[in-house]
């Protein structure tokens, strides 16, 4: 683990997380440019079943693992909860603005806090109180419950970030007993098999346009998890978490420029307080060397 004080290569670092931040505002543009047009649960499934193309060399290292019931039964549940937050969040983003998605989007790491604090014995400091304080306040700034109406995608988006979270917390568990790229095939292969079944109930024809886009989505997904891989590899999360929040510039950039949304000040405010609290405890937890700040390669 590199220390704090070593930024390793932080020009590169953040060149790799502004192209993770330019290729998942891309995902969600696409997404929302497709609307309702299809089904939320059948546009995630041919996502998915375009990313078991890019994935296929995983899979194939897959397949000859052999795991223990209790390990199975993590990846059981962690595709589960999968299949609920992209049937969540594909129906959220068809619905709700690009840089309101975006900025509910970053509640993921605080949600991961409370459930690591309180229900992994790893405690919550006065640092982490604090942090979720402020990104609760940033969120609340965002939504402005009582203000305006809250709609079902709001309230999906939510869901979907709380699912998401809890899939982290078991993605941060198999990580001890099985390959980083088993992790991520077997995910995509569960995920795809829990889906199938919802698509087909609610299945409608789809067009050639229709295919071209999700296949873009599933291969900009695989991009910017790749780059965000390579900016973790480069420079400490010091460096590279704060780069985070330029996804909501651009998310309110492209909601303006391609779909004709407001840009809403509360947003990006809100967006901000979310980014900072995270970014904040993220470089305090690694200075105390309760996170690394980098993973190894």
């Amino acid at each position: 683990m590199r220390d704090l004080t070593d930024l390793g290569r932080p020009v590169e670092g953040v060149l790799w997380m502004l192209a993770t931040g330019l290729a998942f505002v891309g995902v969600n543009g696409i997404v929302r440019h497709l609307g309702t047009d299809l089904p939320a649960a059948q546009s995630a499934f041919i996502r998915f079943a375009f990313g078991l193309l890019f994935l296929a060399p995983a899979i194939w290292q897959a397949r000859a693992k052999r795991f223990p019931m209790p390990v199975l039964q993590l990846f059981g549940w962690r595709g589960v909860l999968h299949v609920a937050a992209v049937v969540f969040w594909f129906y959220a983003m068809a619905r709700v603005p690009v840089a309101e998605m975006a900025a509910i989007g970053f509640l993921n790491p605080v949600v991961v806090l409370v459930i690591a604090g309180l229900l992994l014995g790893e405690g919550l400091g006065k640092g982490r109180v604090l942090a979720i304080l402020v990104a609760l306040m940033g969120a609340l700034i965002v939504l402005r419950p009582g203000l305006r109406e809250l709609s079902l995608g709001h309230l999906s988006q939510l869901a979907a970030t709380l699912c998401f979270a809890v899939s982290y917390i078991i993605a941060k568990r198999l990580s001890s007993l099985a390959p980083a790229a088993v992790v991520v095939a077997v995910l995509s292969v569960t995920v795809a098999i829990g889906l199938a079944p919802l698509a087909w109930w609610v299945w409608q024809p789809v067009t050639g346009v229709q295919l071209g886009w999700l296949a873009l989505v599933a291969g900009l997904a695989t991009f910017g998890h790749y780059t965000m891989t390579r900016a973790f590899m480069a420079a400490p999360l010091a460096v590279t978490q704060p780069v985070t929040f330029l996804q909501i510039i651009w998310a309110a950039a492209l909601g303006a420029l391609v779909f004709g949304e407001g840009v809403d000040g509360f947003v990006i405010l809100g967006g901000a307080l979310i980014v900072g609290a995270v970014s904040l405890n993220t470089w305090a937890e690694a200075r105390r060397g309760r996170i690394p700040p980098q993973p190894v390669p």
